[in-house]
């Protein structure tokens, strides 16, 4: 028989969450009121006459930068799965020396504060003519994503059954087949949450964008919305419009992957 949770607990729950998506509502009902409508001098909570004006807006202005974030968002996937994925298997499976030396190296690289790192790419990115493009910023931001990748490929990859590595290789596979046909197929729901923890970092990139491609030709869509910003502070529910948008794509891979990552992060945590 299961205990009914007491309704205060649940009470505090929704107004705690309330209060945490206050912003995001805010933001949505801004985005819909009408500019004029902005201007008074007492708030509206919500929008009397909804009009997607902001959205128009914000569309015709900011959608080269969504599809320039989009770009990069995969582009930082695919980097990231293909350096990440072999590394965690190499540390996990093929017992390489210093292997714990190796981990504990990637375990420093993400304390490494984002604005220390963009400064030496700019530095190198400039000798390499790399700067103000959009490949240096996939680069940048894989950085990013693939020591948490590797990490999280080689905690899966050692609860991974060594019955399955020793009939492969007494099938005759060799340690890349092993690893294409065998270790990479189970290791599904790791590949999922490193793919969507790397699109969301290089989604949500400010300082290597801001540092890297302030004056390229194609911009992601979070130094878009802070030059809509600073160039359009009048329209403000074209620029919440813009953040709205932004928002949606994050928003949705959560939704949609949740249950994958939940596996994925958790997988190797307990070994039988």
């Amino acid at each position: 028989m299961t205990r009914r949770r007491p309704w205060w607990k649940t009470a505090i729950g929704i107004v705690l969450t309330a209060f945490m998506l206050f912003p995001v509502y805010w933001m949505v009902n801004v985005s819909l009121t009408d500019a004029g409508d902005l201007r008074r001098s007492d708030p509206s909570w919500f929008p009397s006459a909804p009009t997607f004006d902001g959205y128009t807006a914000a569309l015709a202005d900011q959608l080269p930068s969504l599809g320039t974030s989009l770009l990069i968002g995969l582009g930082c996937i695919a980097l990231t799965v293909v350096i990440a994925a072999p590394a965690g298997y190499a540390l996990a499976i093929l017992n390489l020396r210093g292997g714990r030396s190796l981990n504990f190296l990637l375990l420093v690289a993400q304390m490494v504060p984002a604005v220390v790192m963009a400064m030496g790419f700019y530095a190198i990115y400039v000798r390499l003519g790399l700067l103000n493009t959009v490949w240096g910023l996939i680069v940048a931001d894989s950085t990013i994503a693939v020591p948490f990748g590797v990490l999280l490929y080689s905690t899966f990859m050692m609860g991974i059954p060594r019955e399955l590595i020793h009939a492969a290789r007494m099938d005759g596979a060799g340690a890349w087949r092993t690893f294409t046909q065998v270790v990479l197929p189970v290791s599904r729901n790791s590949t999922l949450t490193v793919s969507l923890f790397a699109f969301l970092w290089a989604w949500s990139d400010f300082i290597f964008a801001s540092t890297l491609n302030r004056s390229g030709e194609f911009i992601p869509i979070t130094l878009g919305i802070y030059q809509y910003i600073g160039n359009n502070t009048t329209q403000w529910n074209a620029i919440m419009a813009t953040a709205v948008v932004a928002s949606l794509p994050a928003a949705i891979l959560l939704v949609v992957a949740q249950r994958y990552v939940a596996a994925g992060v958790t997988a190797g945590a307990v070994k039988d």
